[in-house]
């Protein structure tokens, strides 16, 4: 076998069909669509459509819920914390926050911060720098010398009052 005797195999590959050009294609008229009706017309999209009867989709019981005001926080682990530590990911002697937990690639995504959660154990005295944290990772922290504040972002909030007098100058 030579490389310009390569070849695919018979079928393995179709070639287009060319609908709507003549009779004699197989696909000429109606173009493989049948005869009238909705179907057979442009910009159709009747996807879970099952003709009257209740769609699948509606039959199936709601579930959750998905509240509009949560906040999105990423979680981190002070055992992952010490474990980037140990690594020199991180430097233990600066102030550890958001973008020092992105960088070393603790913390993804969270767009309200990072909450520190209480998962494995912490040597290294770290003072952090959070939007939230739980009880039991707050005192493992300050067990171990280290400090944690709570960074709260506040969102510039819009006074109606002061646009309207802006836009009325």
């Amino acid at each position: 076998m030579k490389l310009n005797e390569i070849k695919d195999n018979e079928g393995a590959r179709k070639g287009r069909i060319r609908v709507g050009r003549g009779i004699g294609s197989g696909k000429g008229k109606t173009g493989g669509r049948g005869m009238k009706g909705q179907k057979s017309r442009s910009g159709v999209a009747i996807k879970g459509f099952e003709g009257g009867q209740m769609p699948l989709h509606m039959r199936l019981p709601k579930r959750g819920f998905n509240n509009p005001f949560g906040k999105d926080y990423a979680e981190v682990n002070i055992g992952a914390v010490q474990k980037a530590i140990d690594e020199k990911k991180l430097d233990a002697k600066k102030t550890v926050d958001h973008d020092a937990l992105k960088a070393a690639g603790l913390a993804r995504g969270g767009k309200d911060g990072v909450r520190l959660l209480g998962k494995g154990e912490i040597s290294a005295k770290v003072n952090f720098v959070v939007a939230g944290v739980s009880k039991g990772a707050a005192a493992a922290v300050e067990k171990a010398g280290g400090k944690v504040d709570i960074a709260v972002k506040v969102a510039p909030k819009a006074d109606k009052k002061s646009e309207k007098k802006e836009a009325a100058e």
